[in-house]
């Protein structure tokens, strides 16, 4: 009853502190009921003189389900100590206990079970018996689904996408900014170190968010990280189902989905399915010996790539590619080993419904077993018809992103259901664009030729483009703090056919000129997000005359293209560049968006009679930028280094 007192408190505590709703009351009194009524189950067995229970189960993973899920068959493994002498049974009509496996380690027992087409929600007693004595009993709960929750809207071509890192966007819990328990103390003089950043500080400013025009919000891994050093990026997940404390709870992240999704934003998970940390539990103590990849030492990727493509590698340059560990503190998950592909697959769908996802990214995708990916979003994609992936890709070869994308027919006959890729070549060969000289083959040329290889897509409409994110130089440092070159990236992004995605604090010309190759200041403290911040962003107070004229060209551009269906859908029409000035149209139904870009250090007139084929009977257009009537009938005036929007109808 004293553990039931002090979950009771933490709840009432935490909403205290927020508007109460009634969902939130009724969210709390079922969790209260629900470890009532298993510690009452658990006092009465023990206190039963045939019942032993001595608490062997440490773990139980997927730790619960959902009724009217395609996914019925499901694996569950479960951690304790020596407990692969235990024998599992489970009477209950919504489940059958199909079969159990032991392994290796005698710490595991992997149970195969198949929840009833029927199944109605439930809490399904696992008991475990040793000598035909009851020594656990695991509590496994059967949960009635969200309403229409496989018909999940994902995000797509309409939506505008905000990259956030957690640990450095805002502090809205400072009470879980040092967890004793974990190994990294807080250290915000160290650009590599804990700051502190959370769940609630982004919750708390959904609002900006939403205000600012976008529709998506990307976070980098909120999953539990307990590394020794550097775990503020959470890329070296160290539990696969919970939530790092120090960004908040489980709960905490499926509130943020909710109250996101009441403004319009939908919620995208980074996931990691190549590698863990190397503090995980299952490394320090893994089921099998074929569990991870080179799992008696360290063997570093090679990073070739173009292996999984290349028709002529060895065997040896493929394994050397995908078996090998990202670095030393990331271990490579063996994805061939089928109970691993199971429960990689199984986690993923746990949070989809769990948190009520509106997409995933996913994290070195190519580094991966490429059977086991196709088998990954396949089962994701079947359970979510309408849901969406993207997946990280980096190179500047077209013909190696595509190979990625659903519906592509590949060489090799290799079939994958991934709707999205992250556009590395369009980033590339853009802001080589906004950089380079003028002489033949440099400038708009580039991303021109890039655009031109296209048709290699099933779906180039569904890449993500973006000017940069959590790994690259600043955008603002990449077009060296040039505004206007820096405002010509923001309308392309914003205009160009794909999903857009832009990183926090870009909107407020965050830069990276310090180093702008490291990381740790990539990723810096978004300003207003820690009460000692002289500058804040969110409500303008401090900012210089051109960074708050950026944010608002941001909010400017990003809410005209919320509703703004021929930048989602329309044709894509480009024409080849001359003399530093390149332009496109995108066209639906009757209405056209033509889009030009001036590199030039002059203004420019631009004869409108070359684009004749699409604007012959057009003779004013409306100036979005500028909010003006302007005339197309002969030509155009641009401003040096500038871009204009043009809307024709």
């Amino acid at each position: 009853m004293e553990e039931i007192m002090k979950l009771e408190e933490k709840y009432i505590d935490k909403y205290s502190k927020t508007k109460t709703d009634m969902k939130k009351i009724i969210f709390i009194g079922f969790i209260l009921l629900f470890s009532i009524s298993c510690n009452t189950k658990k006092q009465d067995l023990k206190s039963n003189n045939n019942i032993q229970l001595i608490d062997l189960i440490e773990r139980v993973e997927p730790p619960n389900w959902w009724v009217g899920m395609k996914t019925n068959d499901l694996q569950i493994l479960v951690y304790g100590n020596s407990i692969n002498d235990l024998i599992p049974k489970i009477s209950n009509s919504n489940i059958e206990l199909t079969s159990f496996n032991k392994v290796q380690n005698e710490n595991y027992l992997f149970l195969n079970i198949s929840i009833s087409e029927n199944a109605k929600p439930d809490e399904v007693e696992i008991d475990f018996y040793k000598n035909n004595v009851l020594v656990d009993r695991y509590i496994f709960s059967l949960l009635e689904r969200e309403k229409n929750a496989s018909n999940v809207e994902g995000f797509d071509s309409s939506d505008v996408m905000y990259l956030i890192t957690p640990d450095r966007f805002a502090n809205g819990d400072s009470k879980n900014d040092d967890i004793k328990s974990m190994y990294e103390r807080p250290n915000r003089e160290y650009n590599r170190g804990l700051h502190g950043g959370d769940i609630q500080g982004i919750i708390n400013h959904l609002d900006y968010i939403e205000d600012l025009g976008f529709t998506t919000v990307w976070l980098n891994p909120v999953l539990e990280n307990n590394m020794k050093k550097s775990s503020y990026h959470g890329y070296s997940t160290t539990d696969y189902y919970k939530v790092d404390p120090r960004f908040g709870t489980n709960e905490l992240f499926r509130e943020l989905s909710i109250n996101a999704k009441e403004k319009g934003i939908k919620l995208v998970m980074d996931m990691i399915p190549n590698h863990c940390g190397s503090e995980h539990w299952f490394f320090k103590d893994p089921p099998m010996d074929n569990w991870f990849n080179n799992q008696s030492g360290f063997k570093q990727t090679s990073h070739r790539r173009e292996t999984v493509q290349d028709i002529y590698a060895s065997e040896i340059d493929k394994r050397e590619h995908a078996d090998g560990w990202f670095v030393e503190t990331m271990p490579d998950l063996n994805q061939k080993n089928q109970k691993m592909s199971k429960y990689l697959i199984q986690n993923t769908l746990w949070w989809i419904e769990y948190a009520r996802l509106s997409g995933i990214r996913v994290d070195t995708y190519p580094y991966s077993d490429k059977d086991f990916m196709s088998d990954w979003t396949l089962a994701v994609m079947d359970e979510y018809p309408n849901f969406n992936i993207v997946g990280e890709e980096w190179s500047d070869n077209p013909i190696v992103i595509s190979y990625w994308q659903k519906d592509k027919i590949n060489h090799d006959g290799y079939v994958s259901y991934l709707p999205t890729l992250m556009d590395f070549p369009l980033q590339i060969s853009f802001t080589e664009a906004l950089l380079d000289d003028f002489s033949w083959g440099n400038g708009f040329i580039k991303p021109y030729k890039t655009l031109a290889s296209d048709f290699l897509y099933p779906n180039p409409n569904n890449l993500l483009i973006f000017p940069d994110n959590h790994d690259m130089t600043r955008f603002f440092t990449q077009v060296n703090n040039d505004i206007d070159l820096f405002k010509m990236g923001i309308v392309y992004y914003s205009t160009m056919r794909g999903i857009p995605q832009f990183y926090y604090g870009t909107e407020i010309l965050m830069n990276s000129d310090e180093n702008p190759g490291d990381h740790g200041l990539i990723r810096t403290e978004f300003p207003g997000g820690w009460p000692d911040h002289s500058k804040n962003a969110f409500t303008g107070d401090g900012l210089s005359y051109k960074e708050r004229q950026t944010q608002l060209f941001f909010k400017e551009i990003l809410n005209w293209r919320k509703d703004n269906k021929v930048i989602h859908n329309g044709k894509l029409i480009q024409f080849a560049p001359k003399g530093g000035i390149y332009s496109f149209f995108r066209i639906l139904n009757n209405k056209m968006v033509w889009v030009i870009f001036n590199r030039n250090n002059s203004p420019e007139t631009l004869e409108t009679s070359r684009f004749d084929e699409l604007i012959e009977n057009y003779e004013i257009a409306f100036d979005v930028i500028n909010k003006k009537k302007v005339s197309i009938s002969e030509k155009i005036i641009i401003n040096a280094k500038s871009a204009l929007i043009l809307e024709i109808e």
